[in-house]
């Protein structure tokens, strides 16, 4: 099954996998004190803008994972002292969906004392607050539902998620609460 690219938010850790049928030649690197999905050297130039951004950014108040360029503004209003719900529903509401030919939803989690996930499609804004690991992504899986995610570190989260059940896996990232931190991985297939 493709869902395209998917996220998962626990209470202590979280991850997110690029999955992706048009843009595959795509890698996540580590850049200051966050992690960035950025072509290949290979990858042929393009000038769409939702094949670069950050995808998980740490801050003192929790983690930010998401699928575009709303990951900076959620993170900045985390640092803010946004409650995490607000910051993830005002920059998902700002920023709506994705205006490509799919309509592609954004996704969007916060890894913190509270952890949430969220997502704004076509036809709505979702923002809920997660006591169990919680899967969402762009297609098929498009809501909020709570996932087997049994891994306690960053390389564990992943990996778990590179190597789920989905169609086209391209590149992984995890973050897992670490004392008053987080600790970052990434799984690039190599």
């Amino acid at each position: 099954m493709y869902v395209g690219r998917f996220l998962v938010v626990g209470p202590r850790v979280g991850a997110y996998r690029v999955s992706s049928r048009s843009f595959p030649n795509r890698k996540i690197i580590e850049r200051d004190d966050m992690l960035t999905v950025v072509p290949t050297s290979d990858a042929g130039a393009t000038d769409n803008p939702y094949v670069s951004y950050n995808c998980v950014r740490p801050t003192e108040r929790g983690a930010v994972i998401g699928n575009g360029s709303h990951t900076d503004p959620i993170a900045e209003k985390v640092t803010m002292g946004y409650p995490a719900r607000d910051a993830l529903a005002l920059s998902l509401l700002a920023l709506d969906f994705e205006k490509d030919d799919y309509d592609t939803p954004r996704i969007a989690g916060v890894v913190g004392e509270k952890s949430y996930v969220g997502i704004v499609r076509r036809d709505g804004l979702v923002v809920k607050e997660v006591a169990e690991p919680t899967l969402v992504a762009t297609y098929e899986r498009d809501s909020p539902e709570p996932t087997e995610f049994d891994v306690e570190s960053a390389d564990e989260a992943a990996s778990a998620v590179y190597d789920a059940d989905f169609e086209h896996p391209v590149c992984a990232a995890g973050v897992a609460r670490e004392g008053k931190g987080f600790e970052t991985a990434i799984e690039n297939g190599d």
